[in-house]
């Protein structure tokens, strides 16, 4: 099953797990298709947030349920395209390869963004587990499945899927694209930090994906950053109405 999402996927140059053969119109778009899709990418990856935004600091809408029409909307697009299987691309695992990769990545900088917190943020060091270790528990076992898989269906799967064919052979301007617009998601919470670091994340969860194309392998990757980030205390800037520091 994982040789022959893979064969789908190679008709485009850039292409999800779950891509099926493209009809040369959507493999080598033409310029009005192009423009088309960079309108549309441009409303959904920035006019989406935007009205999230809206909604939460406007109307005081709570942003997990401002989020879930967005999100439901975009994977109900994603399934009503003719040319994508959901099941080619939950088939595709995560090989050995790519799990070492991730390990590596995964400990180097992580120590690093560790070590930072503890140097920058001494007061915010390990505050979630310490102060609300019930609730950190839940967290740990909720978001690799309720936040996690939603999010990387939409900025992993659909972003390639829909728009892969627009960076024709250069993966590398799709991943960095790919960042910026996950980074861009994250100004909702009003701080530098979250922003930055969604931007680098997304770049190398982005990279994954393109070397990959296996959504498992960028689940595992974003939910080890994301427990991560609550536990060693920088959750705090990933939560509206809680990003100052005082």
């Amino acid at each position: 099953m994982r040789a022959a999402a893979h064969s789908d996927q190679q008709e485009s140059t850039l292409a999800a797990g779950g891509s099926l053969h493209r009809i040369d119109g959507t493999r080598h778009p033409s310029s009005a298709r192009r423009i088309w899709l960079l309108c549309e990418l441009g409303l959904f990856y920035l006019g989406a947030p935007l009205a999230i935004i809206w909604a939460v600091h406007t109307w005081g809408i709570p942003l997990f349920v401002a989020l879930q029409p967005i999100l439901l909307g975009f994977i109900a697009y994603l399934l009503w395209d003719q040319s994508f299987k959901l099941r080619n691309e939950l088939a595709i695992g995560i090989s050995l390869r790519a799990a070492v990769f991730i390990a590596l990545v995964f400990v180097a900088l992580g120590s690093a963004v560790a070590a930072a917190t503890y140097w920058l943020f001494p007061g915010l060091w390990l505050s979630f587990p310490r102060w609300n270790p019930n609730l950190w528990l839940f967290v740990m076992a909720a978001y690799p499945l309720l936040s996690v898989i939603p999010q990387e269906l939409v900025y992993r799967t659909f972003f390639f899927h829909r728009y892969g064919p627009l960076f024709g052979g250069f993966g590398w301007l799709a991943i960095l694209v790919n960042g910026a617009l996950f980074g861009f998601a994250h100004v909702i919470f009003g701080n530098i930090i979250a922003v930055a670091g969604t931007v680098v994340l997304g770049c190398i969860l982005a990279f994954r994906y393109e070397a990959t194309r296996s959504i498992w392998a960028v689940w595992l990757e974003h939910s080890l950053w994301g427990c991560l980030i609550f536990t060693i205390g920088l959750g705090r800037f990933f939560f509206t109405g809680v990003s100052n520091l005082n």
